[in-house]
């Protein structure tokens, strides 16, 4: 049984500090605006009309909510980590209850020619939604959960190491880049799958997505490897608390040195606003991202914060 780990040293939390932390013993931390709003992500409808076929060029990229897209290029319709269901969770926990409704009903969404999936956390893995689009849909995930997905009756599954590529269709590359991460469906079986981002080339442009990442070596990497990129999927939320979520999770000052490193040329802000997974209040990602910016002299429309719903048009540049 292969156990997957992160390549880089980094600080690892264990079972006990999770349950001081949810139990709420002992000192808290506190965010860095506390009187930060508790607001969700706005909202916008997406209507049927809108993303019934891809675009002619480019790509048009669809945010869903939390780390949920619809990309659309080079004559496909791909999701990456759709998550249409009201809880994030295997039990309706009422704390991790939506707080924002997909922009879209499943149903209005054009035929869907592959999904990617970054990982199997419940937030980025949703088994109802999966089944609600199709079995028999293909599924391209990081290594190590394509046998598990198989049992739960998908029948076109395949897997991808770290920087490794494939065509999944006539001129569309995708490619798992590296994350540092961990995943877990239940007590007994974490790190037995991998954790990636997503790379996705064709129509002349590269689309990343972030997956789940403390900030780390990858993103170097990442842009030495595949950069520039011409739009980006980076996540800015849940973060808190710290001496937690440090390792797995990016705030969004290190969301900005991620931005730089990968060589992304713009990008949208993520993974925040639609779940309330940690502890900081949900209007607080925005805001700090807004003041990382600036302190690196960035305008705000190159890293952006955007409603559930927006959609971006994507050119290549140069």
């Amino acid at each position: 049984m292969t156990i997957f780990k992160n390549p880089w040293p980094h600080e690892a939390h264990r079972l006990i500090e999770i349950l001081r932390w949810k139990l709420r013993w002992g000192p808290q931390e506190t965010p860095e605006l506390p009187d930060a709003p508790q607001t969700p992500a706005a909202w916008r409808a997406v209507s049927r009309e809108e993303i019934a076929s891809p675009p002619e060029a480019g790509w048009r990229v669809t945010w869903l909510g939390h780390a949920s897209f619809l990309l659309q290029g080079g004559g496909c319709s791909l999701l990456v980590d759709p998550v249409f269901s009201n809880y994030c969770s295997p039990l309706p926990f009422p704390s991790l209850r939506r707080k924002v409704p997909p922009p879209c009903a499943i149903g209005d969404l054009p035929r869907i020619d592959a999904i990617l999936l970054t990982h199997g956390h419940y937030d980025h893995l949703d088994l109802p939604t999966l089944r609600r689009i199709g079995k028999g849909t293909k599924i391209i995930i990081a290594e190590g959960h394509a046998a598990w997905l198989r049992r739960m009756g998908f029948a076109d599954v395949s897997e991808l190491a770290w920087h490794v590529g494939a065509e999944i269709f006539p001129g569309i590359r995708v490619t798992a880049t590296s994350a540092q991460h961990f995943t877990a469906r239940s007590l007994f079986d974490r790190n037995r799958g991998h954790w990636c981002g997503w790379l996705v080339e064709g129509a002349d442009c590269k689309l990343w997505h972030a997956g789940d990442s403390g900030y780390c070596p990858a993103f170097s990497e990442i842009g030495g490897r595949y950069g520039p990129i011409d739009f980006g999927m980076i996540p800015i939320g849940a973060y808190l608390p710290r001496r937690i979520m440090r390792a797995m999770h990016l705030n969004p000052k290190e969301a900005v040195e991620a931005f730089l490193e990968t060589r992304c040329r713009r990008a949208v802000a993520m993974h925040w606003g639609t779940f309330q997974l940690t502890d900081e209040p949900l209007g607080e990602p925005p805001l700090l991202l807004e003041k990382a910016l600036r302190e690196k002299s960035l305008p705000g429309d190159v890293f952006e914060v955007a409603a559930v719903g927006h959609r971006w048009e994507i050119r290549r540049t140069d």
